[in-house]
C-alpha cells in the first residue's frame, strides 16, 4: 500500500493531506491508444488513461481545469495528441480525472497518485501538464515531487501557484498563454513566470483565448519538443 502526502514547506497555507493506494487495476488498450486505469485510495478511486512505452524511464502527466473529467484545450485535442505524440518518442502519457474537481489540494493528490503509478511503472523522470486551474495544480505536484523535471502551465491561474520559486533548478517551468484570454488574463502567467526560478520560459500569443484554440497549429509542437527536451536534460546537481 503507497502512502502519498502533501506535507507543506513551513509557512504555507496548504492543507496537509494524506493518502494511500490500496490497488491498481489496468484495463486492455483501446482503439484509442490508452489502457484504462483505477487507482483505488483511501480518498476514493481515481480514473486515468495511461499510454505506455516499452523500456522507458520517461513520463507525462496531463490535467485539465475546473471542468473535471479528462478536460484538455484546444478542443479537446490536445493531451490525445500530445500523449500520442510522445508514446512514439518512447515517453509514456498518462491523463488524469479529478475526483473534486475545484479542490485544489484534492486534485494535487490525484496528480501525486499519477506520479506514485508512472513510478511504480519505473519511471523516474516526469512532467507535469496543466491547463487554468490545473496550471495551479500541477505546480504544486512538481514542488512535492523530486521525480519531476519540468512543469507546463498553460493559461494559468495565479492562486495556489506559490511554491513556484521552489522548482528552478530541479525542475524547468513552461508558460504559455493566450493575450486576448478573457477568463484569466495573460498577466497572471507573466506573475507566475516573475516569482520563477531558471530554467523557465514564458510564451504568450496574440488572438489567443483561454482555450487555446486559435493556437492549434504551434502549441502542440512546442510542448511536445519541450517536454522531450527537457526531459533528456541532465539533472542539475543536488542543491
Amino acid at each position: 500500500m503507497t502512502e502519498l502526502s502533501n506535507q507543506p514547506q513551513a509557512g504555507e497555507d496548504t492543507v496537509h493531506y494524506h493518502m494511500h493506494i490500496t490497488d491498481v487495476r489496468r484495463g486492455p488498450r483501446t482503439p484509442e491508444g490508452y489502457e484504462p486505469v483505477i487507482q483505488e485510495t483511501t480518498r476514493g478511486p481515481i480514473e486515468m488513461r495511461y499510454y505506455p512505452a516499452s523500456g522507458t524511464m520517461q513520463g507525462a502527466i496531463f490535467v485539465g481545469g475546473a471542468g473535471g473529467g479528462f478536460d484538455s484545450p484546444v478542443r479537446g485535442s490536445l493531451y490525445p495528441q500530445l500523449c500520442t505524440e510522445l508514446q512514439g518518442d518512447g515517453i509514456a502519457g498518462l491523463r488524469v480525472r479529478y475526483r473534486l474537481p475545484v479542490d485544489l489540494e484534492e486534485c494535487v493528490m490525484d496528480v501525486l497518485a499519477g506520479i506514485s503509478f508512472l513510478e511504480a511503472d519505473h519511471i523516474t523522470s516526469i512532467a507535469v501538464v496543466g491547463h487554468s486551474f490545473g496550471g495551479a495544480v500541477v505546480i504544486q505536484a512538481a514542488a512535492l515531487s523530486p521525480d519531476v523535471r519540468t512543469c507546463v502551465a498553460l493559461a494559468t491561474q495565479t492562486y495556489g501557484t506559490d511554491p513556484v520559486g521552489r522548482l528552478g533548478p530541479r525542475c524547468s517551468l513552461l508558460l504559455a498563454h493566450g493575450l486576448d484570454d478573457q477568463v484569466l488574463p495573460p498577466d497572471c502567467s507573466r506573475q507566475v513566470y516573475r516569482a520563477a526560478r531558471e530554467p523557465k520560459r514564458l510564451l504568450l500569443k496574440e488572438h489567443v483565448g483561454h482555450g487555446l484554440d486559435e493556437w492549434a497549429d504551434e502549441l502542440p509542437g512546442i510542448i511536445h519538443d519541450w517536454i522531450r527536451n527537457e526531459l533528456a536534460r541532465p539533472a542539475p546537481p543536488a542543491q
